[in-house]
């Protein structure tokens, strides 16, 4: 039997490599398919490319859509235009609200300082979204702002401009039939556990699950606690 599909959705100022350690994991549990959503510039052209991704797995075999940070809203973007159905659903550290106004000028001066200064911009991104305790863990910094400087400004800046015109699909959520997990950092600055505790109560049916000493970057903070809470949500399909 064929395994099941796991679509994993990185996020902003992200690449394939954020996932790797909780997807080094499950290889064995699933076929591990990461596309790339550094190159488009909305929400729902990142969603069809994304189902392009799985356009050639057959309609037998479960396709599980899991979102960190922007992923989630790609996911969710997914759920809204199906080119086929998910079997499940997993929300790493996101939100299931559109942009608020209050949001849109530190977006901007997000924007404009990447451009600036890549570097301490990216330095000042990280320092706000992993936990106290992995600030010093010098292999997990390097590679996270390795990554983020590899997507570089530009990427970043479609990215934000991406976010910033989201749609809002909560309607949609509140009536969703689907085994969904949500999963947040406890100490999540960006995304924080509130909204998480939103998004649960606003699925029906939907499971919480809270990451402790992990603040935005869960799937690089707690890798093994990520993909356990995968596994499971594979092992119940």
């Amino acid at each position: 039997m064929a395994l099941p599909v796991l679509l994993l959705l990185h996020g902003l100022l992200n690449d394939e490599r954020v996932w790797e350690p909780v997807a080094a994991q499950l290889r064995g549990d699933a076929d591990i398919r990461i596309p790339n959503l550094r190159r488009q510039h909305s929400i729902a052209r990142m969603a069809r490319d994304a189902w392009a991704a799985v356009a050639d797995v057959p309609p037998e075999v479960p396709v599980v859509l899991a979102g960190f940070s922007m992923g989630g809203y790609v996911a969710i973007q997914m759920l809204a235009e199906p080119a086929r159905r998910a079997a499940a659903l997993a929300l790493v550290d996101t939100s299931t609200r559109p942009e608020a106004a209050e949001n849109l000028p530190v977006r901007e001066a997000t924007m404009v300082g990447l451009q600036r200064d890549l570097q301490a911009e990216t330095l000042a991104i990280l320092r706000r979204g992993l936990h106290p305790a992995h600030l010093d863990d010098a292999g997990l910094v390097a590679t996270a702002l390795r990554i983020m400087r590899d997507v570089g400004a530009d990427a970043a800046t479609g990215q934000l401009r991406a976010i910033i015109g989201r749609a809002d699909h909560r309607a949609l959520l509140a009536r969703l039939d689907l085994p969904t997990l949500v999963l947040c950092g406890r100490s999540d600055q960006v995304t924080p556990l509130a909204l998480s505790q939103e998004a649960a109560a606003l699925i029906p049916g939907a499971r919480l699950e809270v990451v402790d000493e992990a603040g935005h970057w869960t799937p690089l903070e707690q890798p093994q606690i990520v993909a356990d809470a995968l596994r499971r949500l594979l092992a119940a399909l």
